[in-house]
């Protein structure tokens, strides 16, 4: 498993990001995961998606072993509360959205069981 981590903003969070992906996407996935401001997360989100709004995670899939995952880390610290989860322990859990989506995941019951679980065993809080 080759993930590369990079941030375009001046703080770049620490977690279990290598070890979610793997486990997730299995170790002959590459991964790209950056971390972006809002600016650039609602960028990417209009030019990729038609949408205008600031996204908490965005997942593109480059082949069948290879992805990008973006994480707005101000929408994170945003959202945390909402969630009960610390903002380090959110933006793990986005991590965990995003490899979800990688692995052709739709929002729905399959997700929110898959999400609990990898919170559970990551001990997310």
């Amino acid at each position: 498993m080759t993930t590369t981590i990079t941030s375009t903003i001046k703080h770049q969070p620490k977690g279990q990001f290598e070890a979610i992906a793997k486990k997730i996407l299995g170790s002959k996935y590459e991964l790209s995961l950056v971390f972006v401001g809002p600016t650039r997360a609602q960028k990417l989100n209009q030019d990729t998606r038609g949408k205008s709004y600031v996204p908490n995670v965005l997942s593109f899939e480059l082949t069948s072993t290879a992805g990008e995952i973006f994480i707005c880390v101000d929408a994170a610290k945003k959202e945390a509360a909402a969630f009960d989860l610390s903002v380090a322990g959110y933006i793990e859990y986005l991590c965990i959205h995003g490899c979800l989506h990688l692995k052709s995941l739709d929002h729905g019951d399959e997700m929110d069981t898959l999400e609990s679980k990898y919170k559970k065993m990551f001990s997310i809080t």
